[in-house]
Formats: C-alpha cells, structure tokens, sequence
C-alpha cells in the first residue's frame, strides 16, 4: 500500500544494515508519521506491548524478527528458547504471534547456532511475503460479495460496509483482511462508502482505519461505536467486515472489544457479518472461544484518558473520568460462530464452523 504515492510495507529490514527492523509507530499516528528502529528484541517485545506495532498478522511478523535479533547476540539453544518464550507472552490474545514463534522454533532448532542467525532472517522474510500473499487474496475473496451486493443497488446506490478496529494495512504486512475486499472494490471502481467505529477505548477505528482510508481516496464516515446498530436498523449498512485475533476450530471469533454488540445488531437487522482472516489466525486447539480464548487486559488509563491533537498542532492526552475512578478495559471480546454468516480467507468463503473450515483446511494441510 501506499503513503503519500511511496510503497510501504508494516515491517521492513533496514536497508542501511541489513539486520535491524523498521516498523510504523502506531501509537504516533495519524498525526504525525514515524518509524521506528528495533535492534535488539527487547525492543521488539517493547513495541508490541505498547501497541506501537500491532495487530495480529503484523505481531507475528514483527516478532518473527525479534527471534532473528534475539540471535545475533547469543545463538545458543537457550537464548532461543528463553526469547522465543518472553516474546509470546507479549500479547496473549492474538493467535499470530504463538504461530510465528512456533514456526521460527520449528525451522531453527534442527541448525547449528552458527547458522541460525541467516536462517532465522530468511524465515521471518518469508513469513512476510507469505502474509502479504494471503492477505491480497482475502481481499479478492472478499471482493465478490461486494460485487453481488453492487449487483442489487439502483444506479447511484452506494455499498455500504461497516468495519470495526483496524484490519488494514497497517495491522498486517500488506493489504489488510477486512480492508483488502474495500480497496479492491474502491480500484476496480466500485461505489464504496465505510462507516469506521471510531474503537474506543484506543480509537484505532478513528486514527488508523480513517488515516489508512483517507490515504487510499476511499469514502468513509467515523461513527461513535455505539451508532452502528442505528445505521443497520435504517437500511445504511450493507454489510460487516472485521478482522480477529483469533478464530477457533468450530468458527468462534476474537476481536477488538465491541465487535460481539456489532454481530448482535446485525444478526436482529439481518446485515450479513463476515470476518475476513489468513489461515495463521486459526487456533485449531481451541474451540469454545469464550471460554478457552484468554482476554487481555490492559490498563485502566486507556479508558480513563484520551488522546489527540489540540487545534495549536500540540498532541495531549487529557482525562475523561473523575480522578480515583476504577476502569475494566478487556481489549478483546469473542462472538459466537452462531452470529457469524462466513469466514473470508486466502482460500475462500467458508461458514464459521468446524465443517466449513474443515472444507478449506484439511487435517494434513493445515501450517
């Protein structure tokens, strides 16, 4: 995808020296552009924590990386499996980040520490190029169902999709999951209109969805999280397409917190719900999500505060309750195959059930 007419990806080894890593600050954006350089691990599991990189794709493939980094001082068995551990307990929800761990663990145990630190570069690349793959063809997958929808509107009608969190771009290595259908569309000159959750309580809806589809020219509305079921209730939505953390072998899904309230409402309006995902995001040892998918929680000052920028260009976070209060802030909530209508993959569409994803994932395929 593209900044300001340059090709970028969400990840990227620094071509100054061939061995440190460049990610977007998230936390920076929309209003300011920075990248950072991560050369050591510890940075690497920094960043994730903090949410300066993030979502789920793009965790794994950073954190692929930080292995490779975690290698350059000390290759040895231990050192592997020590930083192999600390980072996969950086964020305990997104399933892309066991996954990539175990996969780096998997093609590097079996090499001589003098050779890990090559091998280890070469798989987290792959890793890349793999989930920017996967990604493009989720969104041709998911094109079709906007092009049926398109199909059934009057001339002039626009495609209205709503979208919850950040499946774009900037939360894979390229494309996105449940914005790659949408840029596809709005390029082959569809009529696409976004209503974007603005994602309290970290507003990744309202910062980066909006700055990655203001970016692209694709019409878009930010809506407080709570006017969705409104919009669907007067006909305004045509469809829903999110991304997840992760989905379970029987189709249960994790997403950013709010995205159960979404199925709901589109459920009781009869507005299709589709989660669009890689195949990485699949946790086939998991199968009742609600109860086996652990929740991250995370600090209570992310409900309690705000951030932005003041009409002066200064960025300021100011607080939104009264001082002393206490604050519940789960990141994630998981909403039940029962309410999803389908499952967009690299693959194709499949019902969000062990049938369907059984029907696209045989047994001996599976990564």
């Amino acid at each position: 995808m593209k900044i300001n007419g340059a090709a970028y990806r969400s990840v990227w080894v620094d071509s100054t020296d061939g061995r440190s890593v460049r990610i977007f600050d998230q936390t920076k954006l929309p209003f300011s552009i920075v990248t950072l350089k991560l050369e050591t691990v510890e940075a690497v599991a920094q960043a994730i924590v903090t949410m300066q990189v993030r979502g789920a794709p793009l965790i794994g493939a950073v954190a692929a990386y930080g292995l490779a980094l975690a290698l350059r001082g000390d290759a040895s068995n231990e050192s592997l499996e020590q930083n192999a551990a600390m980072l996969a307990e950086t964020r305990p929800t997104a399933i892309n980040l066991r996954w990539a761990i175990e996969r780096m663990l998997a093609k590097l145990r079996p090499v001589s520490p003098e050779d890990r630190l090559a091998v280890a570069y070469a798989e987290a690349g792959r890793i890349c190029d793999e989930d920017a793959a996967q990604n493009e063809s989720i969104g041709r997958h998911g094109l079709g169902l906007l092009e049926e929808i398109a199909k059934r509107k009057a001339p002039g009608e626009k495609i209205n999709i709503l979208t919850h969190c950040n499946a774009g771009w900037i939360a894979t290595v390229d494309w996105g999951t449940a914005l790659a259908p949408i840029y596809m569309a709005h390029d082959a000159g569809y009529d696409v209109h976004v209503w974007v959750d603005e994602t309290r309580p970290r507003n990744q809806g309202a910062a980066l969805t909006a700055w990655e589809l203001a970016s692209h020219g694709v019409p878009h509305t930010v809506i407080v999280d709570n006017a969705g079921g409104h919009f669907m209730q007067h006909g305004q939505v045509d469809i829903v397409i999110v991304g997840t953390d992760r989905v379970t072998s029987r189709g249960d899904v994790a997403n950013k917190i709010g995205t159960y309230l979404k199925a709901l409402a589109a459920k009781d309006n009869n507005v299709p719900f589709w989660v669009a995902l890689p195949s990485t995001t699949i946790d086939w040892r998991v199968a009742d999500g609600i109860r086996d998918i652990p929740i991250e929680e995370r600090a209570a000052s992310e409900v309690t505060t705000v951030t932005g920028q003041t009409s002066d260009g200064r960025i300021e976070s100011v607080r939104v309750t009264p001082s002393g209060v206490n604050a519940a802030n789960p990141a994630f909530d998981v909403t039940p195959a029962r309410l999803v209508t389908g499952l967009i993959t690299e693959r194709g569409l499949c019902a969000a059930s062990a049938d369907g994803l059984n029907s696209l994932f045989p047994e001996q395929e599976r990564q």
